[in-house]
């Protein structure tokens, strides 16, 4: 027999683990369906980890209103969660007059949306600001509110909350068929498993359109548009300290110049609509690209400087906005098309179903045992980085796998290796998600035969079953014997 839930929310990015965290809040059953075999594995984990200030969207829409009240909830989140989380401010610049009018239009945006503390500022304070964007800059638009943040450690950091608090994570669900029946939805995945749920919150990105055709919606589609990346070395992360935008374009924010929370400059996205929503192939064309436009903001950009390069996908719905609301199918509910700017609004988001869940009549009530707090693991690296060596002797007194480093590029050690795979993480991707080890300059070339010895170990699972990103990507195909090749 399927289990009974009150709510079942298809897709674990960052905007279904909002959801689910915020409904945890309640004395609810809920459970949280994703496909992949991990959380924030989807468009989530290509995201560029901006918070924004909200004076990109227009004023009105969904977006601005969402983007603006989310962008306020991240101090509070990344205290009771402890994700990082860093308000460096963002600059969209300008070095034509035609650019120019661009920020004063976007600078009215800002003021109709609610963005305080925005600021037009002249060539000189500009690189005062910034003193390695090109000198022909004219002026930009700043505004201090906007910030920066790690996306998957934020997905990681609510769904781990949410589940502390009773929310149950299914993996590897992919949802093969929805059929509603005496009140309930009938949950069924691809590998033989269902669950039953008076609600269901479509929060499923790239197959949003999917999910709602199998509920007989077939009034939006949900178009793929591919962002190419490119990860420069840490060596030179101090390039910028604050998000440098371009003037924007009509379908993107543009190219941007973005410095990481874990300190590398990342430059990028692209923005190109295709057919395929598997294709996260990167390009010799979109680096080029990409490279062209950003040693032009900020000419110091070398190429050589690049580590290594990815490849997102965006969830462009055809209707020029968020799809947040109930359907003509009663208990469904869509918070689909989410791209830009919906890891800032994702709080808002939460927030937004949840009312939308209480006016179709379920009783809320609030669960006095919720605890908001979860504790993150201290990381060898900032340690290292902050020279607090007294700390760090403590850590390896308490465990002395704190003093074996797995990851000699990013100083991860085997203790917080062996703390993400028990806290769930036991592929390769979701490691480097949750740890950073195989994300510097050598990009796991000396790291990976010990990460997955110890997964192998800690986990359980025949090293010959260990994947990169789920079935399909197995690293080792077969063991050769002692003495044979």
């Amino acid at each position: 027999m399927s289990k009974k839930y009150d709510i079942a929310i298809i897709g674990a990015g960052v905007v279904g683990a909002s959801i689910a965290r915020r409904l945890s809040r309640y004395k609810l059953t809920v459970a949280l369906l994703e496909k992949e075999v991990d959380v924030s594995f989807g468009t989530s984990k290509a995201n560029s980890g901006i918070i924004h200030a909200g004076f990109h969207d227009t004023p009105g829409s969904l977006k601005a209103e969402l983007c603006v009240r989310g962008n306020t909830e991240y101090d509070r989140l990344a205290d009771e969660l402890e994700f990082p989380f860093e308000r460096r401010g963002e600059l969209v610049v300008a070095f034509d007059e035609e650019q120019q009018q661009t920020l004063y239009k976007l600078y009215r945006n800002g003021q109709q949306n609610g963005v305080r503390y925005m600021e037009l500022l002249g060539r000189e304070r500009t690189l005062e600001l910034e003193p390695n964007l090109n000198p022909d800059v004219l002026g930009s638009l700043y505004a201090p509110t906007a910030g920066i943040i790690g996306p998957y450690e934020y997905c990681f950091a609510l769904v781990e909350n949410a589940v502390k608090n009773g929310v149950e994570l299914l993996l590897s669900f992919e949802v093969a068929g929805i059929h509603k029946t005496n009140n309930f939805f009938s949950v069924e995945s691809s590998d033989g498993r269902s669950i039953e749920s008076s609600f269901l919150v479509n929060a499923a990105g790239l197959c949003a359109d999917r999910i709602a055709a199998m509920c007989g919606m077939n009034n939006f589609k949900i178009t793929p548009r591919k962002g190419e990346e490119y990860l420069l070395d840490k060596r030179v992360g101090k390039l910028v300290r604050r998000v440098i935008f371009p003037a924007p374009k009509t379908n993107s924010k543009g190219i941007l110049v973005i410095p990481t929370i874990d300190g590398p400059v990342m430059i990028g996205p692209t923005a190109d609509d295709i057919d395929d929503k598997e294709d996260f192939s990167t390009t010799k064309e979109g680096l080029d690209r990409v490279f062209a436009f950003t040693s032009h903001t900020v000419p110091a950009i070398r190429v050589s400087d690049i580590i290594t390069s990815f490849a997102g996908l965006r969830p462009v719905p055809s209707r020029n906005d968020f799809i947040i609301d109930k359907t003509e199918v009663s208990g469904f509910i869509n918070a689909a098309g989410i791209q830009s700017p919906g890891l800032t609004a994702s709080p808002a988001i939460a927030e937004k179903i949840c009312g939308i869940i209480l006016s179709c009549g379920l009783r809320m009530e609030l669960n006095p045992d919720f605890n908001p707090k979860r504790k993150a693991k201290i990381r060898t690296r900032t340690l290292v980085e902050n020279r607090d060596y007294d700390t760090l002797g403590k850590l390896i007194q308490s465990d002395k796998n704190y003093s074996k480093l797995v990851c000699r590029c990013e100083n991860v050690s085997e203790a917080e290796i062996i703390d993400a795979i028990y806290r769930g993480h036991t592929t390769i991707d979701s490691i480097k998600y949750a740890t950073r080890a195989c994300s510097g300059r050598c990009q796991g070339g000396f790291c990976t035969s010990r990460i997955l010895q110890l997964i192998s170990e800690h986990a359980g699972i025949d090293i010959l079953k260990i994947t990169k990103k789920g079935p399909g990507s197995e690293l080792i195909l077969h063991r050769i014997d002692k003495g044979h090749q």
